[in-house]
């Protein structure tokens, strides 16, 4: 068990953590959730001993070991990959690293022998011998081959760099696992085989994650920022915020009598339970739900931005036609011959394993870059407007939030202050927050002024390049259900599962070798056994 007691941290004035207590108990996984800048990471940090609090102690049971996801991905770069996941248990790799050493000395000594007798037995101890071909499975099985393990980690890319850092992380069974955003820049087939491991992880599992569907996957708890204290809940994100939700509504009826509230929440309890006891999570995972205190379940203070998209113009029967497009850089085709339309009401998840490949297609389409071949055109009725994963260009100005987005508009009433800070009144900016410098902003803060932006400009197509990418949960659920109400066509990119499964209705794959193309939802193309088998045709060299 790790165990949280009288914790507190302040950075500069302000006061993150207030005497929390909390502990972490073997056999489940916690979901930490709180809004951007309410110390998600920071805790994390101090969990794992890489950050001291102001006051209070982290206590883990003597004997245990926990492993933590490495965030800075060229780290290793120096070391092989077989030996960057053995590093994951850092007591085994300087066992052996130290009989290594011993054994390539040129004068080995009888003194030698009994250091690297020593030595041997506390490897075996460690299951030591079997640990190269253990970090090789685990290498192989999400996604690394064989051929790459002796290879330099900085032969690889970015995403195959983060699959060898979560292997390094639950390599060798730790006690404690510490993940913070586990699932950034994973493709679904690589999220998917880390959530079977983490429902079949019998040890304690702490993770932060944007990713709705994955907390909703793997969590047995909850564990709740919220006014600088740190609350745990029995079941997964769905149902936190569900119940949440439901009695905040239930606290502004007053004319409701209290054993009516307490009954609608004992129902959605037993519903909740009946549908959780037959999910794979029940079967795979330890404890489920034998007992919820209904007087634990609180409202949360935080605030959900109001997103509301609206068209200027009605869209026409023609938006945009690909023929033949591609695209090659520095000597890589990343886009082949491609042709497709987009018809109206379309809502298209625009997917690749090579992120690079949507970025550039998103590029071309925007006139940032010049396709190498074949055409585009968009129809007369259009207007777009563009989230880019990338927005450093808006942001890169002394300007004020205010200033920033009066460069934006249309006519002489949106230049009035009063409606432009209806915009960021909705997106959570409130009082002299709109006098922000904009090259100080948070990366959620970013992405909310652009979508200010991109609400005040009402188009009727939306293209979306990793559209949640820095927003927390609550304002991702409410961009997600805005989009669902948006009249007009939508292209969007996201690793986001949920996002896409309750948004999309059509797929558009780009692979190395054509394109495929299906009317389906997010889930149903993932799932399907024939398009499985066509996406690892098409990928093949």
């Amino acid at each position: 068990m790790l165990t949280v007691s009288d914790l507190s941290f302040q950075f500069g004035k302000t006061i993150l953590f207030n005497s929390v207590n909390i502990s972490f108990s073997n056999g489940n996984c916690y979901g930490i959730i709180g809004a951007n800048g309410s110390g998600k990471s920071t805790f994390l940090k101090i969990l794992s001993g890489k950050l001291k609090p102001s006051s209070g102690s982290v206590l883990l049971e003597s004997n245990k070991r926990i492993s933590v996801l490495e965030q800075d991905h060229n780290a290793h770069d120096e070391f092989s990959i077989i030996d960057t996941v053995l590093r994951g248990n850092k007591d085994l790799y300087t066992v052996k690293r130290e009989m290594d050493l011993i054994y390539a000395k040129s004068n080995f000594s009888n003194e030698d022998a009994d250091i690297v007798g020593e030595l041997q037995n506390r490897f075996e101890e460690m299951n030591g011998w079997n640990a190269e071909s253990d970090a090789s499975t685990l290498l192989s099985n999400i996604g690394i081959s064989e051929s790459l393990h002796t290879n330099l980690m900085s032969s690889l890319s970015g995403i195959e760099k983060v699959k060898v850092l979560i292997a390094q992380c639950i390599f060798g069974n730790p006690d404690v696992l510490i993940m913070d955003e586990p699932t950034n820049d994973l493709d679904y087939d690589t999220i998917n085989w880390l959530v079977d491991f983490l429902q079949a992880f019998e040890n304690t599992v702490i993770v932060v994650s944007h990713d709705r569907h994955f907390l909703d996957s793997v969590c047995t708890h909850i564990s709740d920022i919220d006014f600088g204290k740190i609350t745990n809940f029995t079941g997964n994100y769905s149902f936190w915020q569900q119940s949440s939700q439901l009695i905040l509504n239930q606290k502004k009826i007053a004319n409701k009598k209290s054993e009516e509230k307490i009954k609608e929440l004992k129902e959605f309890i037993a519903r909740f339970s009946a549908n959780v006891s037959k999910s794979k999570q029940a079967t795979s995972r330890k404890k489920m739900l034998d007992k919820i205190n209904i007087d634990e379940i609180k409202p949360s203070s935080r605030k959900y931005p109001g997103i509301i998209f609206e068209n200027s113009r009605t869209l026409g029967d023609q938006i945009l036609n690909v023929e033949n497009l591609s695209y090659i850089h520095e000597n890589i085709k990343y886009i082949p011959k491609i042709t497709f339309n987009v018809n109206k009401g379309d809502k298209i998840a625009l997917i690749s394993k090579n992120p690079k490949v949507c970025n550039f297609f998103f590029d071309i389409i925007t006139n940032n870059i010049e396709n190498t071949s074949g055409q585009f055109n968009w129809g007369v009725t259009t207007k777009y407007e563009y989230l880019p994963v990338d927005n450093s260009k808006y942001f890169n100005s002394e300007e004020n939030i205010l200033d920033w987005l009066s460069k934006f508009v249309d006519n002489e009433e949106e230049s009035d202050e009063l409606y432009l800070r209806s915009f960021f009144g909705k997106m959570l900016f409130n009082g002299d927050e709109v006098f922000k410098k904009i090259n100080v902003l948070s990366g959620g803060e970013k992405v909310r002024c652009l979508l200010s932006k991109i609400m005040m400009a009402k188009p009727n197509v939306l293209l979306l390049n990793e559209p949640t990418n820095h927003l927390d949960l609550e304002s991702i659920t409410a961009f997600n259900n805005a989009l669902k109400l948006f009249k007009g066509n939508i292209i969007v990119t996201s690793q986001d599962f949920e996002f896409l499964n309750t948004l999309i209705n059509r797929i558009i794959e780009i692979t190395p070798n054509g394109v495929i193309d299906r009317l389906s939802t997010y889930k149903e193309y993932l799932n399907n056994k024939e398009i499985k088998a066509l996406r690892e045709k098409l990928y093949q060299n």
